[in-house]
């Protein structure tokens, strides 16, 4: 019920969105994109840089997504996107004051590791600089002084995972943490060992795929036992599958995120399920939200997180997720 309850007011607040940006008054006023919008759709506000920073690795495709809907809405907006990533903690802190030293006109970060954050968002929000949240850290806008916070609760989606594996009797699961330190990691094995305590957490270095591969084909090999692997994240939970396969172990697997391997592993039967935060979705409101702010004052989440998630992608609702994550959007 809370998940329901949540992705309703996710539900509300784009509604709301929506009817900012296309509704008209009920004594037939101009519409608002007549007002604010130029050709296309495209908005005529002052032009102003926005800067999203996250705490991705190279080449994790999960990031690209939320890339892809934070140029979206920058798209629209009529914003300059400027993208900057490191995974070190205090690399990316140095971003966002790098952005601030810019004079940037807002900024969207992710809060992974909030405490080495906190210093460099304190400084931009000191600048004048509007910052909202997206991806990690939800429990972060208030104490932050965010304007806004765009993901899912980890905690829960983590316990929304574990009550499929309890439901599937598993017995002995492994949940694979691909970043240590990383809070939203902790907390969604956190989670599922709620669900399922003799679920067993594994440290893997997730900007080495060969050696995530090495390291659950040994924990197989080592534990015959296992029958249940939970990845953090899609191209971890890809290396898994080959794993499983070249060990022969009977373990299933589900994951968190999605990509279009995951959708395609999915349906043929080699991934069971994912939990799907929807990162374009993230990052499009993320820079939506900046610029809402920028030009009308507007806050969304009434000064709560606003979650995308979690849902669940399994065979009854996979191939209409297809087809966007063909685009690379899902």
């Amino acid at each position: 019920m809370r998940i329901n309850g949540r992705c309703a007011r996710l539900a509300a607040v784009v509604a709301v969105g929506a009817l900012a940006l296309t509704g008209c008054s009920s004594t037939g006023g101009k519409k608002a994109t007549e007002q604010q919008a130029g050709k296309g759709g495209h908005a005529n506000t002052p032009r102003f840089t926005a800067a999203l920073i996250t705490h991705s690795a190279p080449g994790d495709t999960f990031w690209d997504m939320v890339r892809k809907g934070a140029q979206a809405a920058a798209d629209k907006d009529n914003v300059d996107l400027q993208y900057y990533a490191d995974p070190d903690a205090s690399k990316q802190a140095s971003l966002v004051q790098a952005a601030v030293d810019k004079k940037v006109g807002g900024i969207a970060v992710t809060l992974a590791k909030p405490d080495a954050l906190k210093g460099a968002v304190k400084n931009a929000e000191a600048a004048g600089i509007p910052v909202d949240g997206l991806n990690s850290g939800t429990d972060q806008m208030g104490p932050m002084g965010l304007i806004g916070f765009f993901g899912q609760d980890e905690l829960v989606a983590g316990e929304a995972a574990g009550e499929r594996l309890e439901q599937a009797g598993a017995q002995h699961p492994i949940c694979i943490i691909h970043e240590q330190g990383n809070v939203g990691l902790n907390d969604r094995c956190k989670g599922v060992k709620e669900k399922v305590p003799s679920t067993q957490v594994v440290y893997v270095n997730g900007a080495d795929l060969p050696s995530v591969r090495s390291t659950i084909t040994a924990k197989l090999q080592q534990d015959k036992q296992i029958d249940w692997i939970v990845g953090l994240q899609g191209d971890v939970s890809l290396n898994a599958v080959k794993a499983v396969q070249a060990t022969g172990s009977k373990a299933k697997i589900g994951t968190f995120d999605t990509n279009a391997g995951i959708v395609k592993a999915i349906q043929d039967g080699t991934v069971q399920f994912a939990v799907d935060q929807q990162p374009w979705l993230q990052g499009y409101l993320a820079i939506d939200a900046l610029w809402l702010y920028r030009t009308n004052g507007d806050t969304v989440g009434g000064g709560k997180p606003t979650l995308t998630g979690p849902a669940f992608v399994d065979k009854s609702n996979v191939d209409k997720i297809a087809e966007y994550a063909g685009k690379g959007t899902r």
